[in-house]
């Protein structure tokens, strides 16, 4: 077996198809099936059955596939540590990315990190930070940029903290919320949980949910309608979006606020690589704007920082959301 049949084996535990492995692999059915059929001869064990809806790998087939991704991953970290020994910034760089950090900050910041040192190869996965955190314990990147509160004992630095709003269409007063419908951002695991704690603590009885989507988004583009409010983090949040935006706060009255943290395992900050991108990306947002956290006058008592409650003429006022990490 060599690389090229790692790959192969990999790619097809992950699509469980032999036209989709094709694709993906940019090689012929036909050569997916022959090399398949080879492997089986030369270790004497049928590895994949054919169906009229896919492949299924027999247990032989799942424990060379998983034996397949453990040496691909030695071998990307062995092309990493060769690379280490010259001292320069050069080689693979395997980066986890939550998928909201990727789809508003990891482009800009890529770029001009490519641009410093152009020489190094990105090789990305994104997801939910838990999933990205999972990355990372398994040693699948070298660094991972998480949101949220996830235990880590190596290497962690905060990129930045953003604040929690509340996103509406049309003003809303604070303690009419739980009779108007809610549009809830089916997120990461971490900060739904702590939604739902705020709530608890600010309020008697649940929201009235009239949506549950799994993209910030799509939640977004709801609100602009009209359909109802939410509660988002402010990253992905602009003055375009022309919404009301009311920071939330806790009963102590500290702001509530969504961390952004970047991470890797103490073997990993010993390559020159990982060292460089992660001072990079450190450097990048501690030069950039922070979110302000201080409400409007207008919005004080709807955030808890104020007992009495304004007369309802005073709504809050429309507002741009300046969140972390733009300029």
């Amino acid at each position: 077996m060599n690389e090229r049949d790692w790959i192969l084996l990999k790619t097809l535990a992950e699509e469980r198809k032999i036209t989709r492995t094709a694709e993906c692999l940019y090689i012929s059915q036909p050569a997916i099936t022959y090399r398949l059929r080879m492997l089986e001869r030369e270790l004497g064990t049928t590895l994949a059955i054919r169906t009229p809806i896919g492949v299924i790998l027999t247990p032989q087939g799942e424990y060379l596939a998983e034996y397949s991704r453990e040496m691909l991953l030695r071998l990307t970290k062995t092309k990493e540590h060769l690379a280490s020994f010259e001292k320069q910034v050069k080689g693979p760089l395997r980066i986890g990315s939550s998928a909201i950090f990727a789809n508003h900050e990891l482009p800009q910041l890529l770029q001009g990190f490519m641009q410093q040192y152009p020489k190094v190869e990105i090789l990305l996965k994104t997801g939910r930070s838990m999933q990205v955190n999972r990355y990372l314990v398994r040693e699948e990147v070298s660094v991972a940029i998480i949101r949220g509160e996830y235990d880590w004992q190596d290497e962690k630095r905060l990129l930045f903290e953003e604040p929690v709003c509340l996103v509406s269409k049309t003003p809303v007063i604070m303690e009419d919320l739980p009779s108007l419908p809610r549009i809830v951002y089916d997120t990461d695991s971490s900060l739904q949980a702590t939604v739902d704690e705020w709530w608890r603590k600010r309020f008697a009885k649940p929201s009235k949910e009239s949506m549950v989507v799994d993209s910030m988004d799509t939640c977004k583009r709801m609100v602009m309608q009209n359909l109802g409010w939410a509660i988002l983090p402010s990253i992905g949040l602009s003055e375009l979006d022309k919404l009301y935006v009311q920071p939330l706060y806790w009963q102590n009255k500290e702001p509530f606020v969504r961390r952004t943290w970047i991470c890797c395992g103490s073997y990993a900050l010993e390559l020159p690589t990982v060292r460089a991108f992660i001072e990079y990306a450190t450097a990048c947002f501690k030069d950039k704007a922070r979110p302000s956290l201080q409400a409007p006058v207008s919005m004080l008592a709807d955030s808890g920082q104020d007992e009495k409650k304004p007369p309802r003429k005073e709504r809050p006022r429309r507002h741009p959301s300046i969140r972390a990490g733009r300029e």
